[in-house]
């Protein structure tokens, strides 16, 4: 049947009692597939990550525009790495670090959900922020 109207007989389902064929124009099904998997890939949002770093010592005017930035990149659908930057003997006084992540997350806080807590890693002490998933 299918030869006969210039077609392809195309094996759907080779595992199935009894075995499902189907009649059609390959070349065109396959074109199909390919169209549907391009526009599914265009679908998918990519997150990155952005990065906003300051030293223990900013002052809060500086903090806040930091902050705007950071709202920026949020809105976007970025997670964003925040990362307080010691310097000399600033290290001792990981408390003060500290204090500035959490006054930070009260700039974004309305925005923004605290993905992984604030850690010491090197000489930074880094925090993950993540959009808020109740909004939208």
């Amino acid at each position: 049947m299918a030869y006969d109207k210039h077609l392809d007989l195309v094996l759907m389902s080779p595992n199935a009692k009894p075995p499902v064929a189907r009649i059609m124009d390959y070349g065109k099904f396959k074109y199909e597939q390919e169209k549907k998997a391009k526009e599914n890939k265009k679908k998918q949002k990519t997150t990155q990550t952005k990065e906003t770093r300051f030293s223990l010592n900013i002052e809060d005017h500086d903090l806040a525009t930091k902050a705007n930035q950071t709202k920026k990149f949020l809105n976007n659908g970025d997670k964003v790495k925040v990362s307080v930057r010691f310097k000399g003997r600033e290290l001792g006084h990981k408390n003060l670090g500290y204090d500035l992540l959490d006054k930070f997350i009260e700039f974004v806080g309305d925005i923004a959900q605290v993905e992984k807590k604030p850690a010491l890693e090197g000489r930074s002490l880094v925090l993950f922020l993540s959009p808020n998933t109740e909004e939208k």
